[in-house]
């Protein structure tokens, strides 16, 4: 095993608009819309602490106090729900991650991802860290965030979890070129970000997961903004790779883009057809959907 720092803390960014989800996102933040009956946010903080993680540093908009709200412990709901009779539910309640394993740091300004881990930076100090994405929902055990600290251990280098995507799709990552190590995995050699079709080196696109070196502080500051004054991370680590060896992981699990409103139906959908309390009542709305369409279309 190589010698190296270990993964301790993550930083989750959950300072985005949520643009595609207007107008619910007005109100409400877009990492707390729910798959079923849980907010995606949940969904990665425990992927997060199941990897190991000791400390989360969530980044935060102004305006997103319902998010410290819900990782927040309330006793008096967990009293009324006893009052109640309402035993199930409290261990609902108390499953949800609460506590000092969680704290916030505050970005001021939308200016890309890469401007949100960077205000992260006091927090992760010089140790290297995870960046997890909340709109990636990745269901597998162990989690990706898991494999990809065996990765880290294994090797001792920066990791970003990529996945094979339909050529026509490779426009809308980051999507990396590099040489094989082994089944699954790939060395860096160089990182676009949203390339055309006939332009991309590859269709291994980045997915949000990511193991890296503190150093990642220094090319962010360096990197210089695009679009809307924005810094890109894909840009970030471009320059690390002048300095850094990084590999590509293919993860073991199945991936739903909670960043879109068809992403998060999947999702939902899927979820629920895997629950013995839902399967079969959604099997019967699918069945009676397609019959309605399927009459309406005759």
């Amino acid at each position: 095993m190589v010698n190296h720092r270990q993964i301790t803390k993550a930083i989750i960014p959950a300072a985005g608009l949520g643009s595609r989800f207007l107008p619910v996102t007005k109100a409400v933040p877009k990492e707390m819309l729910p798959i079923l009956d849980k907010p995606m946010l949940q969904f990665v903080i425990e992927e997060v602490i199941e990897a190991g993680i000791e400390e989360i540093i969530l980044v935060v908009s102004p305006g997103k106090e319902s998010i410290s709200s819900y990782f927040r412990d309330n006793t008096e709901l967990e009293k009324h729900l006893s009052s109640t009779d309402g035993h199930k539910l409290i261990e609902l309640v108390k499953n949800i991650p609460t506590g000092d394993q969680v704290s916030y740091v505050v970005q001021e300004e939308p200016l890309g991802l890469g401007h949100a881990v960077l205000t992260a930076h006091a927090a992760i100090g010089d140790n290297p860290f995870a960046i997890v994405l909340p709109d990636d929902i990745i269901t597998n055990t162990p989690g990706a965030l898991r494999q990809m600290i065996d990765i880290y251990n294994a090797y001792g280098s920066g990791v970003i979890a990529v996945e094979a995507v339909p050529w026509e799709s490779v426009d809308k990552y980051g999507v990396i070129s590099g040489n094989r190590i082994s089944d699954n995995l790939h060395q860096i050699e160089s990182l676009v970000e949203k390339p055309a079709m006939d332009q991309a080196p590859s269709n291994l696109c980045i997915v949000g997961r990511y193991i890296l070196p503190h150093t990642i502080f220094n090319d962010l500051r360096n990197t210089k903004t695009g679009a809307k004054n924005e810094i890109q991370l894909t840009d970030a680590l471009s320059l690390a790779l002048n300095t850094e060896r990084i590999l590509a992981y293919e993860f073991e699990g199945v991936r739903y883009d909670g960043g879109t409103p068809f992403g998060l139906l999947r999702a939902s959908l899927e979820f629920g057809l895997a629950r013995n309390d839902m399967k079969q009542d959604i099997i019967q709305l699918l069945g009676s959907l397609l019959s309605a369409s399927s009459n309406s279309a005759t």
